[in-house]
């Protein structure tokens, strides 16, 4: 029975610190999500040359995609021109970090790390590109789509769109994993002693090898990671280490790297998670050598006895932040168990001048791969209607349209067709 109050009690600390700040995080995400056209971005990522992979990489830091987001994002860039070397610098900056992983970063690391962990991703970023480019030594291909972004709400219009993407959209992408991180990290507050790390991994470069070897294979989002990081660093781990973790662990997985070396290829694959891995450790030998520890001791001593925003806005945000966590969950179980035939946006008008396609697709997990699959068919020329199921993984396409395009579309942007009836 104490343990469980302890968990909860913890459970609690952790989410009264970092909510107000991951809203904020949302509402900034719904804000970019809606003020720049991708069209007009992806016209500058399409050389083989620096200031492509630059761009590219500052287009992805403040992105709030985790790794399953990133990669049809990605991919979808690449389709419309994008060289290889600014995919891979995208591929390798967005997931690292994000408007929203940044404010619970700061809420829970401090400043030092917010200001740390971006600039780490878009170096790798940049790294990454540029590595590329030089490997690759290619042109910019020329197969894009020509996608538009001419449905952008304006005006007045774009409050709504904004807010729906935020609270919404975006939180069911991030709900699931941002709960498991907060779970895994008071789990770990309450289990490891505190002198766990100084006792048993007091090594810095062997906890970093620890750190690198369990981040590869696990997916955990850039925002989820923190509180584990927080945990962690509070039992006693280097700062060094706990980067290690936030840079390799959001942006390696094993769908991301499958995905990469079946789209990209060998190569940039390779690339890829040289430049994570060796960024990542060189990251953290900076942090533990060259900065100053009282940077970090803050974050450790502060503990949750001090808290820089008011009481009210804390738990306001909190009971905010759960309901929507909540909520989203709730929804998508409901949804789950309903299956297609309460499934409203699956149902195509009724017309007999359509041939109605149910694409079975396996790799979406999120609403940016809805987005994506949803474009990607909409381009199509006879296509005249398209509706993304994620929870069936399922598309229904209507139109006059070859299922051999449909198959080979599905698969340029990163995801499989298991069946077409």
């Amino acid at each position: 029975m104490q343990f469980i109050q302890s968990y909860i009690l913890e459970i609690y600390h952790l989410v009264l610190e970092m909510a107000p700040y991951l809203l904020l995080g949302f509402l900034i995400a719904g804000i970019l999500k809606y003020s720049f056209k991708p069209g007009r971005l992806k016209h500058y990522l399409g050389g083989s040359d620096l200031r492509s992979v630059v761009y590219a990489s500052l287009l992805g830091v403040p992105m709030p995609l985790c790794s399953c987001g990133v990669i049809p994002t990605g991919i979808g860039l690449y389709r419309n021109g994008a060289s290889k070397g600014a995919t891979q610098s995208f591929l390798i900056s967005t997931p690292q970090t994000g408007v929203d992983s940044i404010m619970i970063t700061y809420s829970l690391l401090g400043l030092p790390f917010a200001v740390i962990r971006p600039i780490a991703a878009f170096l790798t970023g940049i790294a990454g590109g540029v590595i590329t480019n030089k490997v690759e030594g290619e042109k910019p291909h020329e197969f894009a789509n020509g996608e538009t972004n001419g449905d952008m709400p304006k005006g007045w219009k774009k409050i709504p769109a904004i807010l729906k993407y935020a609270f919404i959209d975006f939180m069911a992408d991030i709900a699931k994993w941002l709960a498991i991180g907060v779970l895994i990290a008071a789990l770990i507050s309450v289990l490891l002693p505190d002198d766990f790390f100084l006792n048993y991994l007091s090594n810095p470069y062997l906890s970093m090898l620890v750190m690198l070897v369990a981040s590869i294979p696990l997916y955990v989002c850039a925002t989820s990671s923190v509180p584990i990081a927080a945990a962690l660093i509070m039992k006693g781990l280097s700062p060094g280490a706990a980067l290690v973790f936030l840079m390799a662990g959001p942006a390696t997985n094993a769908a991301t790297i499958s995905v990469i070396g079946n789209t990209l290829g060998k190569k940039s694959l390779i690339v890829y998670l040289s430049t994570i891995i060796i960024g990542s450790f060189a990251g953290g030998i900076i942090l533990n050598e060259f900065m100053p520890a009282a940077w970090f001791g803050g974050m450790i001593a502060r503990g949750h006895d001090h808290h820089m925003l008011p009481e009210w806005l804390m738990i306001g945000s909190a009971v905010i932040l759960t309901g929507l966590i909540i909520y989203t969950l709730v929804n998508k179980m409901i949804k789950k168990f309903r299956g297609n035939d309460t499934c409203e946006s699956c149902e195509l008008p009724e017309t007999h001048e359509k041939h109605n396609y149910l694409v079975h697709i396996e790799g979406m997990s999120c609403q940016h791969c809805v987005m994506n699959v949803k474009k990607g068919l909409s381009s199509l020329d006879g296509v005249t209607e398209v509706d993304v199921n994620l929870e069936t993984r399922s598309a229904r396409v209507s139109g006059n349209v070859d299922t051999k395009l449909i198959r080979e579309t599905i698969k340029q942007l990163g995801y499989t067709v298991k069946g077409i009836e």
